[in-house]
């Protein structure tokens, strides 16, 4: 299969160098929320490029988004801005080392963080830590620990009587997973797993580069209630460019130099176009029941391929505007569920709607995002093809 290459989007629609178009589920990976060549970001970011695009040094509008995201998340106090979420989860790693004096990191297996080394570790319960990647020398991730996502065996065992819990400096997570496929997690394991890093003295990351103005105004956090130490955000802050950051309490986040000894440091960090774009979706994004309206418009999506997988070996899991659908499998927890999943159903699944001018992420671990620009026409369609597809699956 040739890939595919993009010339243009619009709205919520990308076109190939070919002039195929397609409707796109991906949406740069959920950074568009407001889909495609939004006019207001558009022209927003055209006014700033007037103006230059880059400086190394402070701009207002830096400080403009920074305060807008402080107002609208409560955990946060203080915030850093980089320019990917591999960045931002890398900087919120050495900060959380530096701030505790103590070494360990833990993350969940399925959860990604980027592709900073000590994060690229696929592993079971307990110390034993396996490299997801060539390159990456064991000596870095030998104090990276995985355990299974809604576990509440293995966080009892980890924070109660794990050797080595008083050397956890961080856990890390995705709130809600959209790396392994969308896998929202078990309120109750949210709450026990604030009480248990509280407790140890460490500190809660929640990974928000997917989930941050995603979900809603306030992110996963909002949705279930739960303040974390530290919050990792990208792709929608930045607008459809590069940008993220890191938040969290003034006692924390003033560990960072020049204030603190923990560096951290980027030319682009803070890019006054990036910034530009991400304030300008952000206002957008205020609207009354914005939301609200994005949901409706994914249910009408998903209610009914949901049904429509009942009498099927599949599921349909979703998170507000963002879900998936397993082939070969009827619930997914952690990713030990995915052992079964069928990816040569998939495969073909993939391959169909391509060809009716579909795009979805090309692999079962990865989210389908839905944007404001989707219509309901396109969404119709969609669902026709995609019971079409489901009619003929045994």
């Amino acid at each position: 299969m040739t890939p595919m290459i993009v010339e243009s989007g619009s709205g919520a629609v990308i076109r190939d160098v070919d002039g195929r178009e397609y409707i796109d589920y991906c949406m740069s990976w959920g950074s568009q929320i407001l889909g495609h060549a939004h006019p207001a970001v558009v022209s927003a970011v055209i006014e700033q490029m007037k103006k230059g695009s880059s400086f190394g040094i402070a701009t207002e509008i830096e400080e403009q988004l920074a305060a807008k995201i402080v107002e609208l998340i409560p955990s946060i106090q203080k915030i850093r801005f980089v320019s990917s979420g591999t960045e931002a989860t890398m900087t919120a790693l050495r900060l959380a080392r530096g701030f505790t004096g103590r070494t360990k990191i833990v993350k969940f297996t399925g959860h990604y963080h980027g592709h900073s080394d000590s994060l690229l570790v696929q592993a079971g319960s307990g110390a034993s830590s396996l490299a997801a990647s060539k390159g990456v020398n064991p000596s870095v991730i030998q104090d990276t620990l995985c355990i299974a996502f809604n576990d509440f065996q293995a966080l009892e065992e980890l924070f109660r009587f794990s050797s080595f819990r008083s050397e956890i400096a961080a856990v890390i997570l995705e709130p809600i997973t959209g790396n392994m496929g969308v896998v929202p997690p078990d309120p109750l394991f949210l709450e026990k797993l604030r009480k248990e890093t509280a407790r140890n003295g460490s500190l809660l990351i929640f990974d928000e580069v997917i989930t941050g103005f995603r979900i809603g105004l306030q992110g996963a956090q909002g949705l279930y209630g739960i303040d974390p130490d530290l919050t990792c955000l990208g792709k929608i802050i930045g607008g459809g460019f590069p940008a993220a950051a890191i938040g969290g309490p003034s006692h924390i986040l003033d560990h960072l130099s020049p204030l603190g000894e923990v560096y951290q440091a980027g030319t682009l960090s803070g890019n006054p176009v990036a910034m530009t774009a991400g304030l300008t979706t952000l206002s957008i994004l205020e609207e009354p029941d914005f939301f609200q309206k994005l949901k409706r418009k994914t249910d009408q999506l998903t209610i009914p391929i949901g049904k429509s997988l009942a009498n099927k070996n599949a599921c349909l899991q979703q998170a507000g505007s963002m879900f998936s659908i397993f082939f070969g499998l009827k619930k997914v927890r952690s990713k030990e569920d995915l052992s079964v999943l069928d990816f040569s159903q998939f495969s073909l699944f993939f391959r169909y709607l391509f060809e009716k001018g579909i795009y979805i992420p090309p692999h079962p671990h990865e989210a389908w995002f839905l944007s404001a620009a989707h219509t309901e026409e396109q969404i119709k369609y969609t669902q026709e093809c995609i019971k079409s597809f489901l009619a003929f699956m045994q």
